[in-house]
């Protein structure tokens, strides 16, 4: 059985979750609150659950401000947000003060069934909505690395030329710089000056430290 405090400041909103919750065998809505400093008297008075259930926007003392300090005093009660808020910074904040679910009030009772027993069984779990979201958002973003998008901005903001890219990838395939000023065609100056400007770029000292700097920050190949 998964012990349940809803902490919601809408009433027609905590009465819907509540009616849903209480036809479930495996879940039992224990206490309800408006709003987390109701909760946290509820916990100080021994009620305590497996599982809370929190809105973000609420009076007193709000879910971000209520997750941090139930993993602060109660860290073995797990914590989902539950909010018409989706925006990223809301969902990263909410993980980030130990939260171990998000989901948008829109949700289907199948999937908030499923988030809750999943996450009353120790997993982590964010709503479809926002989990294709952020894909979404991830597949849209330019490649930071391969091709030559980086004239578009590299590893930490850094932006390299086509051409740069080019004699990155020859330095670290240990090419010397006659060698990469034969195989592209250029002067061993132009080479050199391509090779200082990566290592200026890149904030490294010299061109073994830039190799490494490539590889670690899958610049090359």
């Amino acid at each position: 059985m998964i012990k349940i405090i809803l902490v919601e400041d809408h009433l027609v909103v905590r009465n819907g979750i509540k009616l849903l919750l209480d036809t479930q065998e495996n879940m039992e809505v224990i206490a309800e609150a408006n709003n987390g400093k109701e909760a946290i008297a509820y916990l100080a008075e021994g009620v305590v659950p497996d599982v809370i259930i929190t809105d973000i926007n609420m009076p007193g003392m709000d879910g971000l401000q209520l997750t941090e300090k139930l993993v602060e005093q109660y860290p073995d009660i797990k914590i989902i947000v539950l909010s018409m808020l989706n925006n990223t910074q809301n969902v990263a904040q909410a993980f980030e003060k130990g939260a171990k679910g998000y989901l948008v009030k829109n949700v289907s009772y199948d999937e908030l069934l499923f988030a809750i027993a999943h996450i009353g069984n120790g997993g982590r779990y964010l709503c479809e909505e926002l989990a294709m979201l952020l894909l979404e958002r991830v597949i849209a973003q330019p490649p930071a690395f391969g091709g030559y998008e980086r004239e578009e901005g590299g590893a930490d903001g850094i932006e390299l030329s086509e051409r740069e890219v080019e004699v990155l990838q020859l330095i670290s395939d240990g090419y010397t710089n006659v060698e990469i000023a034969d195989k592209l065609f250029l002067s061993k100056r132009t080479v050199e000056g391509h090779r200082q400007n990566l290592i200026e770029k890149t904030g490294v000292k010299n061109s073994a430290s830039l190799i490494k700097y490539a590889v670690v920050n899958r610049l090359v190949e």
